[in-house]
């Protein structure tokens, strides 16, 4: 397996993206549940606990997924990052309820075991690939890729050019 993965350097950039990305998403997942039943316990409102609890991870997954999981992809600004991470997020949980909602309103499937098996497993799980996917794609576009068009260049993880600096020269053109 070794070989292989020294043999297909691509392979291998994916499998640690990958495996980067299911930690932070685990730890998210943590915090979320965590600070959910927390909050929970203390008495919050049922959907002022959920909400707290699903922003906090949000945060924690756009922390470890821009500083670690994508570090080595280019810098392409907080802001448009953030807009596009949180329009990704959103359409990741439109694809859990959505699996929710078939299982419920069109399979007339309920009942804990049901909701879970629904939402928590086929809808997270779609909702992830997706996110992956467009993470990859969109929100922490390779090198060369992006809203900069090709301006962005990384030395170690940062971008070198000042904002509103002028393209560096194609060294290949």
């Amino acid at each position: 397996m070794r070989d292989f993965l020294l043999r297909h350097p691509r392979i291998a950039g994916l499998l640690r993206e990958l495996s980067r990305f299911a930690s932070v998403g685990a730890v998210a997942y943590t915090v979320q549940l965590g600070v959910t039943n927390l909050l929970w316990a203390l008495g919050t409102d049922t959907m002022l606990g959920q909400a707290v609890g699903t922003l906090l991870s949000i945060a924690v997954a756009f922390v470890g997924n821009r500083f670690w999981t994508y570090r080595h992809r280019a810098r392409t600004g907080y802001g448009r990052e953030t807009a596009l991470f949180l329009a990704m997020n959103a359409v990741g949980m439109l694809i859990q309820l959505g699996c929710q909602g078939t299982a419920v309103y069109i399979l007339e499937l309920e009942g804990p075991l049901a909701s879970n098996i629904a939402g928590n497993v086929v809808g997270v799980g779609l909702g992830t690939l997706f996110r992956f996917w467009s993470y990859r794609t969109w929100v922490f576009p390779e090198t060369g890729s992006g809203a900069r068009g090709g301006a962005a260049r990384e030395v170690r993880g940062q971008v070198s050019d000042p904002p509103g600096a002028a393209p560096a020269p194609d060294p290949n053109a």
